[in-house]
């Protein structure tokens, strides 16, 4: 769906308090290097280091192995850290981490709980407009979904004079002929209200038509 486009917030987050020893610092160093350079499956090695050598529990760090695995293609382990990342006092951080977590599960079509996640993002910082384009651009995309899916089965079943006469008209299309085509449907149309059904194909040939005119 073009949804999904939707723009992914790049942070990396060093806590000044993290470089007080010269070993953590150079740590840190080479994770943001790694990271900044594209190496995701490095970075997490480099980050879990951090945890591993430094016992280093913080929720900075989870929202940096979150974006770590996310662009690694390991969303399931990208999820985790980033709901670890959501209950970080600082609420811009924690908004990221709604926001990115909302990301995940919208590209696996969970749009419901993407939208929540979203939602969640704007609670913690209003100002977050990352999350603020997310929510909208998704609530617009689920609105205009649901409403194609209520036209799909609202559409009656075209009936076999209904699709004679749309096969008549897909001829004249490979003719050139729109206009043709379109007052086939539109008589068509009067005679048999199952040929509402090729309702979207009428309206194309009427956009044709009237560019035909000008």
């Amino acid at each position: 769906m073009s949804w999904s486009k939707v723009i992914l917030s790049v942070l990396l987050l060093i806590p000044a308090s993290w470089t007080r020893d010269s070993r953590m610092n150079s740590a840190i160093d080479v994770a943001a290097e790694s990271y900044a350079n594209g190496e995701y499956e490095q970075s997490i090695q480099d980050h879990l280091a951090i945890v591993e050598q430094f016992q280093v529990q913080s929720p900075e760090l989870d929202y940096d192995l979150g974006l770590s695995y996310h662009y690694a293609k390991q969303d399931d382990e990208a999820a985790t850290y980033f709901d670890k990342a959501t209950i970080a006092p600082n609420k811009v951080l924690s908004s990221f981490g709604f926001n990115q977590g909302g990301v995940i599960l919208g590209n696996k079509k969970e749009y419901d709980a993407a939208l929540s996640k979203f939602k969640s993002a704007l609670i913690q910082d209003p100002l977050n407009e990352v999350a603020r384009h997310n929510y909208e651009l998704l609530a617009r995309w689920m609105q205009r979904d649901q409403e194609r899916q209520n036209e799909d089965q609202n559409k009656p079943e075209p009936s076999e004079f209904a699709k004679r006469k749309k096969a008549e008209a897909d001829r004249l299309v490979e003719q050139f002929r729109f206009q043709d085509a379109l007052q086939v449907m539109s008589e068509a149309l009067q005679q048999d209200e199952t040929v509402a059904a090729y309702q979207e194909f009428i309206g194309s040939l009427q956009e044709i038509t009237e560019i035909d005119k000008q």
